[in-house]
C-alpha cells in the first residue's frame, strides 16, 4: 500500500475512533516489550513512527507497563535488548498494572498484564481509551473482542494501523443508530410539546376573553356591504357640461336613429346626386350605350338624302 494512501486511511480510522469512542489528543500508546525492541532493532525512533501513523504530531504518550519493563530486564542478555530497555527508561511513562513483584515474584505474560489494563472488568470496554501497540499475535487477537481499541504492530520495519475490528465497527454503528433515534424522537417530543403549549394557551386566552366580555359571545360579527371589484368595473364616459352634444357624437348617432331628413329641397337634391355617383355604372349598359350611339349617327346622316 503506497504511503499516501496508508496515511490517509490512518488519518481517516483515528476520526472514527474519536468521533465514536471519545478518543482525545493526546493519545496514549500502551506497548509491550516485544513491540519495544522489535523498534530498537529495526533502529526506529518510534515516537516519531507513532506521531505519524496517528496524526498526532507532539500529541503522543507512550506508556510501558511495570511486567513489561521486568520482561526487557529479564531479556537483558540477548542483543539490542540493552538499546531498548534504555529507550524505555528514558522516554517512556511507567504505567502501574498494579502486578507488584512482591505479590508476583515472576512478572505476568503480556496478555493478561496488558488485557487486564486496557479492560480491568472484563466489560468489552476500553475505558480509558488506550491505544496499544504489541507484537504479540495472541494478545492482538484477544484486544480485538474489546470495543474501540485501535491497533499497532511493526512487521519488516514497518509501523502498522490494523482497520478496525468487526466487534468495534458493530459498536460504532450501534451508536450512530441509537444516536439517530434519540434525535428523531427529540424533535418529536419537542413538536408534541409545542402543540400542548399552544393549545393551553389558546384555551387560557379564550376563558379569559370570556370572562371579561361576558356579552362578547352574543355579539354577532357585522360586515360591511359587499362591492365589485373596483379593477374590474368599467369606467363611466364623462358627460359634457353644456347642453350642445360633443363633436362627432352626430356621426356617431346616424347609424342608430337612421338618417336624418334634410329640411331644404336642394339639400336632398344634392344628397342624392352624391349616391348617384357613388354607385357603380353597370358593364352591360355602358356597352349598350356605345351600340344606341351608332344608329343615331346613322339617321342623322341619312336625313338630308331623302
Amino acid at each position: 500500500m503506497p504511503r499516501a494512501k496508508r496515511s490517509k486511511d490512518n488519518r481517516k480510522l483515528m476520526e472514527k475512533f474519536s468521533m465514536n469512542f471519545g478518543f482525545r489528543k493526546p493519545y496514549q500508546v500502551l506497548m509491550d516489550a516485544d513491540f519495544v525492541i522489535e523498534g530498537t532493532r529495526c533502529k526506529m525512533e518510534i515516537v516519531k513512527r507513532l506521531e505519524d501513523n496517528l496524526h498526532a504530531r507532539g500529541d503522543v504518550k507512550p506508556m510501558i507497563t511495570q511486567c513489561s519493563m521486568r520482561h526487557l530486564y529479564a531479556r537483558k542478555t540477548e542483543p539490542g535488548v540493552d538499546a531498548a530497555i534504555e529507550e524505555a527508561k528514558n522516554n517512556y511513562e511507567r504505567r502501574r498494572c498494579g502486578h507488584h513483584p512482591d505479590q508476583y515474584p515472576e512478572p505476568l505474560s503480556a496478555f493478561e498484564c496488558v488485557r487486564s489494563v486496557v479492560d480491568p472488568k472484563d466489560s468489552g470496554v476500553n475505558k480509558h481509551h488506550y491505544i496499544c501497540a504489541v507484537n504479540d499475535d495472541e494478545l492482538r487477537a484477544s484486544l480485538r473482542e474489546v470495543a474501540g481499541v485501535p491497533l499497532l504492530y511493526i512487521r519488516r520495519s514497518v509501523m502498522t494501523l490494523e482497520p478496525m475490528a468487526e466487534v468495534s465497527a458493530k459498536a460504532r454503528s450501534r451508536e450512530e443508530r441509537s444516536k439517530f433515534r434519540a434525535e428523531i424522537k427529540k424533535v418529536v417530543g419537542d413538536k408534541r410539546k409545542r402543540t400542548e403549549d399552544d393549545d393551553e394557551d389558546s384555551e387560557d386566552e379564550k376563558q379569559g376573553s370570556k370572562s371579561a366580555n361576558p356579552e362578547a359571545k352574543k355579539r354577532k360579527k357585522t360586515y360591511g356591504q359587499k362591492l365589485p371589484n373596483p379593477l374590474s368595473i368599467k369606467k363611466k364616459k364623462p358627460q359634457p357640461s353644456n347642453g350642445s352634444a360633443a363633436p362627432g357624437s352626430a356621426t356617431k348617432s346616424r347609424p342608430r336613429d337612421g338618417p336624418q331628413k334634410p329640411q331644404q329641397e336642394g339639400g336632398e337634391g344634392e344628397a342624392e346626386k352624391k349616391k348617384r355617383k357613388r354607385k357603380p355604372k353597370n358593364k352591360s349598359a355602358t356597352d349598350g350605350g356605345a351600340e344606341g350611339s351608332a344608329p343615331e349617327r346613322a339617321v342623322q346622316v341619312e336625313a338630308p338624302a331623302a
